[in-house]
């Protein structure tokens, strides 16, 4: 940009062309009258004809002067003109501008509107969802809370017996308290394990024998006995022997008594048509058990012999979680009409969850996309503010609206 005459031109004017030309033209002059009044010593013949050549230039000087008063004042013309139209440009943008502000309030007042409803729907939603959550929460904070007063009173009771509770040293020492902690180690093990209605502890049988614990099986294989023995003296004896005779002796007393133990609850607990025809011998020691197994196969095989299982504690939980398959197996053949009946039921439950899960979703969905709508008309808003904003209406025709060019604009 030039300043001439306190009027900023640009390079591309033709004004400023045309001034250029008319001092490159002035320049011109002067360097020939330099030069003609050099050569005015060495041409006096010339002066004449130099003078008259001067006078034209100096008419042709005054003619030019005329002709860039004329150009000087259709250039003012000119810059009245554009900014008289440069006026109406902003008057138009402005009327426009307003127009646009107007219409993108509409919308967004539009999209507000729905975001409200759709954020009130899902709001809704969640409010429900929350309750039905804090419900289940109170619920099962109350249910721990009455089971860890049990636990404190178990607690209690627990603390308060342990001044009384003996060694188990003590307790094996003598064969009645050594038979009760069998049986209850035994109770524990089937009550953790079966149904309370599928076994009985110190059943009778109709022999008049008391076993230490029946589980009614169906037939086959019907109610099988489970007994507790615990051979501890010759297991202590057969550990602490020390040389081949004592260890030797105690082999002996410890097959005598596996094989008197064998021997009893083959005859009092196996009968005909009453029981299964076998019965479990529980021995409720692991240690005992690797012992039997690891040094006197010939015991366990006159067990199988004698129909007589001998388990431990976790060959007998293992056992009896077999017996509460079968149990199950058969309960659930007698009630195969009631469970056709619940499935139906719970199909029914199934395929009315689906539906509502795909409702949820339906609703889920929707709102998505209606904030994905209001995130698009947002950036849109955004961006054509910005552009308002630095009055950038140079943008694609698709983001903005065509303004005509008025007479006489610049691009």
């Amino acid at each position: 940009m030039i300043d001439i005459a306190g009027q900023t031109l640009a390079l591309d004017d033709p004004r400023l062309w045309v001034s250029a030309g008319l001092a490159a033209l002035v320049l011109l002059l002067v360097l020939m009258m330099a030069l003609a009044i050099r050569a005015s010593a060495r041409a006096a013949r010339a002066a004449e004809p130099m003078a008259a050549q001067m006078a034209w230039m100096g008419q042709a000087v005054q003619q030019m002067a005329q002709g860039q008063d004329q150009l000087r004042g259709g250039l003012q013309q000119v810059s009245d003109t554009q900014a008289t139209a440069q006026l109406q440009v902003i008057q138009t943008v402005e009327a426009r501008l307003a127009t646009v502000q107007q219409q993108m309030a509409d919308r967004l007042a539009e999209n507000v509107l729905k975001s409200q409803v759709a954020l009130a729907e899902m709001q809704e939603r969640m409010t429900d969802t929350l309750h039905g959550q804090s419900k289940a929460t109170a619920t099962s904070l109350t249910q721990l809370q009455e089971r860890l007063k049990v636990i404190d009173k178990a607690q209690d009771n627990i603390t308060r017996l342990s001044g009384d509770v003996l060694s188990l040293q003590d307790i094996l020492s003598n064969k009645q308290t050594r038979g009760a902690f069998g049986e209850i180690q035994l109770h524990d093990i089937v009550a953790s394990a079966l149904p309370r209605d599928s076994y009985v502890m110190q059943a009778t049988l109709p022999n008049g024998r008391r076993a230490d614990c029946l589980i009614r099986l169906p037939n086959p294989p019907g109610p099988i006995v489970i007994d507790s023995k615990f051979p501890l003296e010759a297991y202590e004896a057969l550990r602490r022997a020390e040389t081949q005779a004592d260890q030797a002796r105690a082999a002996q007393a410890m097959r005598q008594a596996l094989r008197v133990h064998i021997k009893a609850i083959a005859e009092r607990y196996i009968l005909d048509g009453r029981t299964a025809d076998g019965a479990l011998m529980f021995l409720p020691s692991e240690a005992v058990y690797a012992e039997l197994h690891g040094n006197f196969p010939d015991i366990v095989r006159e067990s199988f012999e004698a129909r007589v299982w001998i388990v431990s504690p976790t060959t007998c939980m293992a056992t009896l979680n077999t017996m509460r398959a079968i149990l199950k197996d058969a309960r659930m053949r007698e009630q195969a009409g009631a469970i056709r009946a619940e499935l139906g039921h719970l199909h029914r439950d199934v395929v009315r969850l689906g539906e509502r899960v795909a409702n949820l979703d339906r609703h889920f969905t929707q709102a998505a996309k209606d904030v994905a709508e209001i995130r698009v008309s947002a950036e849109k808003a955004g961006r054509r503010a910005e552009r308002l904003d630095r009055f950038d209406f140079d943008g694609s025709a698709e983001n903005r609206p065509a303004v005509e060019r008025m007479p006489g604009a610049k691009s």
